[in-house]
């Protein structure tokens, strides 16, 4: 029975998520959101999350070390850092709340 409700609350987590992280997709999907070489940000799944993020004097350091200068930064909306990402994995859009916010 433990078992059971295990399985249960991690798929319900998990579900929960994810129709998060596609919901954000759609709002950057449906602003026709572009990066300044003119690619469209994001399609189906390429856009997710980033935590934690360190603003520094120029810009935003993510977790793994990359670095964000503020003049490739886009508003977001939400109040999230989102990175979008080509299929290589290389970033094509980053999205943050003002800086200092």
């Amino acid at each position: 029975m433990r078992r059971v409700l295990s399985v249960a609350i991690i798929a319900a987590t998990t579900a929960a998520f994810l129709s998060v992280a596609f919901a954000h997709d759609t709002w950057i999907s449906r602003g026709k959101l572009k990066n300044a070489a003119g690619e469209w940000c994001c399609g189906e799944g390429d856009c997710f999350v980033v935590n934690p993020v360190h603003e520094t004097g120029s810009g935003y350091e993510l977790i793994n070390g990359e670095f964000v200068p503020f003049t490739e930064t886009q508003p977001s909306p939400d109040g999230a850092f989102w990175r979008c990402k080509r299929p290589d994995g290389t970033r094509r859009c980053f999205f943050a709340p003002p800086p200092g916010s």
